[in-house]
């Protein structure tokens, strides 16, 4: 199992490897910075809207941060789990004050900031999933060189203006922990807020594409940039829900697992419902054998 593990991961360097040789290079698009909401609402903020929508991230992530350390409110067992968290609310907090740095004066250099906090969030949360579904020493092993790849992810990009590895590191995640919920069994319960957290981003992303569509729909009252730092910030949410409410898993078994035995139990209530038997009263007449 140890020698796979190895071939795995030496597989998934060289795949990157040859992915940055035979891929074009992707620069940072100046047409990014240029947002359909540019309005000073109020207080002469630029960009009031898009720098306010952070405000949610600074909650969660200090709500987050205490909540791991008051009397073990969230019952984190295992040492990597900590440390792993802590880096997940660090880095949703100071997402608050990146962002909003970066939409008062959007351009490369800001833009930076934005993106740091959010990569350690990214990856601390890589390192948590490999914890909780993997093997916890692998897991808090991993901790440091996944969040350190992401800060290189940002250095490589701000030096070289190529977007590759940053892109590597935002979306990898978002596609291997949604597969990894759904088909390795969980160490805890609750685990389907991880597809909610999963969800909230995607419909971050989407919002973000279409930022002008969107604000253009709204008849210009909000932008689709300013709903991507909402449903993002959802994201943090889902998941403290999770660590509030969840419990050791005693019946290990993968949320797939779990849907494949409910549509079995409903199939078979369909098929009871329609085989009800009916229940058919017969009158009995008595006929005479006799002739008058």
């Amino acid at each position: 199992m140890e020698k796979k593990r190895w071939i795995a991961a030496g597989a998934a360097l060289v795949i990157f490897v040859v992915l940055m040789v035979v891929t074009p290079k992707i620069p940072q698009a100046e047409e990014y910075h240029d947002f359909a909401d540019q309005r000073k609402l109020f207080f002469g903020i630029s960009n009031t809207l898009n720098v306010i929508s952070n405000i949610p991230f600074f909650f969660v992530g200090i709500v987050g941060l205490v909540l791991c350390y008051w009397r073990n409110y969230f019952q984190l067992s295992l040492q990597g789990e900590l440390v792993g968290w802590t880096l997940f609310y660090l880095g949703v907090t100071a997402v608050a004050f990146g962002s909003s740095y970066y939409h008062l004066n959007p351009n490369d250099a800001t833009l930076v900031w934005d993106r740091l906090p959010m990569t350690v969030a990214f990856t601390s949360i890589m390192a948590i999933f490999i914890i909780e579904r993997v093997d916890e020493k692998k897991g808090t092993i991993s901790l440091l060189p996944l969040v350190l790849a992401g800060v290189l992810s940002i250095m490589y990009w701000r030096y070289f203006d190529d977007l590759r590895p940053y892109a590597v590191v935002q979306f990898v995640p978002c596609i291997v922990i949604p597969i990894m919920a759904i088909i390795i069994p969980p160490m805890y319960t609750h685990s389907s807020y991880w597809l909610w957290a999963a969800g909230f981003y995607l419909l971050a992303k989407v919002a973000e594409a279409i930022d002008k569509p969107i604000y253009k729909w709204t008849h210009q009252i909000v932008s689709g940039h300013t709903l991507k730092h909402l449903f993002a910030a959802m994201v943090p949410v889902f998941l403290t829900l999770m660590l509030a409410k969840r419990t050791i898993e005693l019946d290990r078994r993968s949320l797939l697992t779990k849907w494949k035995i409910y549509m079995v139990e409903v199939k078979e209530r369909k098929f009871k419902s329609n085989s009800t038997e009916t229940n058919i009263d017969v009158e009995y007449t008595a006929v005479s054998t006799t002739t008058e």
